[in-house]
């Protein structure tokens, strides 16, 4: 018939029809298919496989006319594969073990309770690994990445919500117990000696009127202030962007004493939007220093790229210092190259050293931060490499000893909340921890080692790390590094601030930070 002819066709198409795990009777508890099948002839393949099995074939596979089984035991369960005979039975064999590795990373117990609990975890999970009847080429690390989908937005977003949730019934609280306190108060005037009559009962309505004004006004939420957009058309502008916005915003909210919890789940977020707390006072004029570093090196030695990008950002908040000039000094030895503003006086800055404005007789804008110098390092010279990382895993008989260590090589940083991220094999337990400098944390979710070191400078440049953990070599790389600073790396900065009419001077606040962007060892 048609309906035969057409699915005939599929399957010879088409390698792998189907991937479920099911009893040894036969019960399907998960299923997923590759092609278009009914779900009766998908049950009837597997209530035939217990059957076969039974035949006395003890292999990983058997077959019938039309279809191929490839199957592993789970305890009480079978992980199996129907394809079709044509298929290589090599490759079907290396796609069952990674369906089989996939299952425990979802299922604590491989019961039949736990597996319908998580059938849709394992679905998505199956759909990464096979598609249109052929395996995709991933391991089982980009399988949890694809299938985890973490969003910093969504987490910042929820984390907003939740504050302001958390404001609203506290407010809703407030007014209910002023209101009753009203009440109280208007119910003790009436009943109170010498205040009866018209005249004492319309004071006591005045004043409850008068009152419940006055705390309405002040209750009133402070409007949201509106993200500070970049003015002008220079691509120096676009460093203050979105994220850095919102990761303000969520530090400040912690600062405040809320609880705000990000999931550890899936990728974390990049260490870039790591920045300091903004200072408590500033000045009319502020300037913000920020730079950024993106490096990669080699497990075995050697700077592959390194790439250090920073900004001076102007903000004037008061009028009469519109028009000033900014005086800095470069103290850097290492070969940074500058570039101003397309509207500042380049002679001015090359002759002297100083940032003004073109046309002397215009301000820069007010309340809006503008960009006026940026900066560029770019070296595979490793000794302009702030922090160094020597990492050494050596294979014993019980799986690898890994010793892990830190230099600063840069004596004149500071570096704050260093966090050192070494990946670890999945499924065979916390490490063991032996010589430890600082603290460390085992995420067993993301399958990484984080090694914390709250502050590292002149007097804390060397530490190391011992562990032991069932692997190879390979397993614990690449090596990420996180951290913050409050000092500049190419050590420039803004000296002095003065009028442009008198070379009065102006009193102004700067802000700096050295954060990183990218940060790894392959």
């Amino acid at each position: 018939c048609s309906s035969c002819i057409l699915r005939t066709v599929l399957f010879v198409d088409f390698v792998l029809l189907a991937a479920a795990v099911c009893t040894k009777a036969g019960k399907a508890l998960v299923s997923r298919q590759f092609v278009e099948m009914t779900r009766t002839r998908v049950e009837g393949l597997l209530a035939a496989f217990p059957k076969l099995m039974n035949s006395g074939k003890q292999h990983t596979f058997v077959e019938t006319e039309s279809v191929r089984y490839v199957y592993q035991p789970l305890e009480k369960l079978y992980m199996v594969l129907v394809t079709t005979k044509n298929s290589n039975i090599l490759e079907d064999l290396e796609t069952l073990r990674l369906f089989s590795r996939v299952i425990p990373e979802y299922c604590r117990v491989l019961e039949e309770s736990e597996i319908s609990e998580h059938c849709f975890d394992l679905i998505f999970a199956f759909d990464e690994i096979v598609a249109l009847g052929y395996r995709e080429n991933v391991n089982l690390a980009q399988i949890r990445t694809f299938t985890e989908m973490d969003s910093h937005e969504e987490k910042v977003f929820r984390a907003v919500r939740e504050t302001q949730e958390r404001e609203a019934k506290a407010e809703m609280r407030r007014k209910a117990k002023e209101l009753q306190q009203i009440r109280r108060d208007a119910e003790r005037g009436k009943k109170g000696p010498g205040f009866g009559g018209f005249g004492s009962s319309g004071m006591s309505s005045s004043n409850t009127a008068i009152i419940t004004d006055t705390l309405i006004e002040v209750e009133k939420p402070k409007p949201t202030p509106a993200p500070v957009r970049s003015s002008g058309p220079s691509k120096a502008l676009k460093l203050v962007g979105k994220g850095k916005e919102v990761d303000e915003f969520v530090d400040k909210l912690k600062s405040e004493g809320e609880n705000i919890i990000l999931s550890s789940t899936g990728k974390r977020p990049s260490e870039a939007s790591k920045s300091l707390p903004p200072p408590t006072h500033t000045e009319s004029v502020h300037m913000r220093v920020e730079e950024k570093i993106t490096l990669t090196c080699g497990r075995d030695g050697g700077l592959q790229n390194m790439e250090v990008l920073g900004m001076i950002t102007l903000r004037v908040s008061d009028e009469k210092n519109g028009r000033i000039r900014l005086k800095f000094s470069n103290n850097d030895k290492r070969g940074v190259q500058l570039q101003t503003h397309p509207n500042v006086d380049k002679k001015l800055f090359t002759a002297e050293s100083v940032i003004g404005l073109k046309n002397p007789d215009k301000s820069f804008p007010l309340k809006s931060d503008v960009g006026v110098l940026k900066w560029r390092l770019q070296t595979t010279d490793e000794s302009f490499i702030p922090l160094t990382i020597n990492c050494w895993p050596s294979e014993s008989g019980t799986g690898c000893d890994v010793n892990i260590e830190y230099e600063l090589q840069d004596e004149c940083l500071e570096l704050n909340d260093v966090v050192i991220s070494i990946p670890v094999p999945s499924g065979v337990g916390a490490p063991v921890i032996g010589d430890l400098d600082g603290e460390y944390r085992h995420d067993s979710r993301r399958n990484v080692l984080e090694w914390c070191l709250p502050v590292i400078d002149v007097k804390n440049k060397t530490g190391s790390l011992e562990f032991s953990i069932p692997g190879q070599p390979n397993d614990f790389f690449p090596v990420n590094v996180s951290f913050v600073s409050k000092g500049s790396y190419c050590d420039i900065q803004v000296i002095k601030v003065s009028q442009v009419d008198g070379d009065c001077p102006v009193r102004f606040s700067t802000e700096t930070s050295f954060v990183v962007d990218k940060y790894e060892i392959l």
